[in-house]
């Protein structure tokens, strides 16, 4: 068996299970958001009207919400804040992060566990080796919480396997994940596990393994994972202390298809809109205008993308008529980037800090656009109307594109002022 099968099999109590199964399973971790928080809630008291099993198990984030524009959005924070009390369970307050970063950093992801939520990028865990996906909330309501279980049929399996070094600068694992959109396709993994390895994986430290894991929903697929090694043992025994078994997939394993890449030629990219599956090298997209620019959302707002920014930036002012904001991904990302210097050299270069948050993800509380504008960001996704206005163009690229462009004022080719720096040198 498979990670993702060992995992499931454990969960139900069965020796083994195959793809096409049924199990009831246990769920270790919960990850709820402010919105789907809100809603799952008045599912649970409304509805189902039976006590809260495992409250330790169940973790809310405020991070679409971190600042209510209205008295509406901020009654309904405060309706999560009474929920969360009067069952127990684990509240995150508004400024605390990204709810899959304060997950992580917060133990409540750990290999061989299974963590479901209703954000879409629940699957983003599967980089800790564990089986994790996003779930509706009326089957969190009817089952997690008054259970501890939830049901699911357990998945095929496709291996993708990554080979090759980039021999480009600029080019970062965000790139190579946005062209994988565009290899495998939209919907090209419908209800698949898949596993992301091979020699370019595996040389990822863990922050950008995350990034291959989250693209599993546009996809298609059910969740995603990286085999568990050294590296991810250390990194979870850097968040917590709680324990964990680490679980592999069998040697024999077979996989319903393997599809292999190499990586090395590869140019900096952007997805453009309407969908992340719309993705070309960023030549393609040069000289076209951007008015916003942000770090943020589930895969943005990482100390790494942090640093790249201002390696584009240090010393220099974006374009007149551009928003840059920077959204830290947690409350440690934040006081990393105080320490490193990076929080002033950003501010002097025209950027906006935002609180640790999901930042305009839906545009909740910043970076709605009007019909005529465009953002050029980091996020997860860069649907129209996502941000504002249907028309308005979303386009998705790496930290270092994301400067770039804030400093053009158009979408722009970062290797040109990653040149120039090493000129500089």
């Amino acid at each position: 068996m498979n990670l993702v099968e060992k995992i499931l099999a454990r969960a139900s109590g069965r020796t083994e299970v195959v793809p096409g199964d049924v199990v009831v399973a246990n769920v270790d971790t919960l990850l709820l958001h402010d919105l789907s928080g809100y809603i799952t809630s008045r599912v649970f008291e409304k509805e189902v009207q039976k006590s809260m099993q495992y409250p330790e198990r169940v973790v809310m984030v405020f991070d679409h919400h971190f600042s209510p524009p209205n008295e509406e959005r901020a009654r309904l924070l405060e309706a999560n804040r009474e929920f969360a009390k009067r069952h127990g369970i684990n509240l995150f307050d508004c400024g605390s992060g990204n709810i899959h970063h304060v997950g992580v950093r917060n133990g409540f992801v750990r290999p061989g566990t299974i963590v479901v939520g209703s954000d879409s990028h629940t699957s983003v865990h599967g980089a800790l080796g564990c089986f994790a996906t996003g779930v509706g909330n009326n089957s969190h309501a009817a089952m997690m919480m008054p259970y501890g279980k939830t049901w699911f049929k357990v998945p095929e399996t496709i291996q993708v396997k990554l080979h090759g070094e980039h021999k480009q600068s600029g080019v970062t694992p965000r790139d190579v994940a946005l062209w994988l959109n565009g290899e495998i396709g939209e919907g090209g993994a419908v209800y698949k596990a898949i596993e992301f390895t091979g020699p370019y994986i595996k040389d990822l430290e863990m922050w950008d393994r995350w990034l291959f894991p989250l693209i599993t929903i546009d996809l298609g697929g059910k969740c995603a994972y990286i085999e568990p090694d050294e590296k991810t043992v250390a990194f979870v025994k850097q968040m917590t202390n709680k324990p964990f078994d680490v679980v592999n997939s069998d040697p024999d394993t077979e996989y319903e298809s393997v599809l292999e890449f190499d990586v090395s030629n590869l140019a900096p990219q952007i997805a453009a809109s309407p969908t992340v599956g719309n993705v070309k090298s960023v030549e393609h997209f040069c000289g076209e205008p951007v008015h916003w620019a942000e770090l943020g959302g589930h895969g943005g707002g990482r100390i790494e993308d942090i640093r790249q920014a201002a390696q584009i930036l240090r010393g220099k002012k974006i374009a007149p008529g551009v928003k840059f904001n920077i959204v830290p991904s947690s409350r440690e990302v934040f006081t990393q980037a105080c320490h490193e210097g990076l929080v002033s050299v950003l501010h002097e270069a025209g950027c906006t800090w935002f609180p640790p948050s999901a930042g305009s993800n839906q545009a909740i509380n910043m970076g709605a656009m009007s019909a005529t504008e465009a953002m050029i960001s980091t996020h997860a996704r860069n649907f129209p109307g996502r941000n504002g206005s249907p028309d308005a163009k979303m386009y998705l690229g790496s930290a270092y594109t994301v400067a770039a462009s804030a400093l053009k004022g158009k979408v722009a080719d970062p290797r040109q002022f990653l040149v120039e720096e090493v000129t500089v040198k």
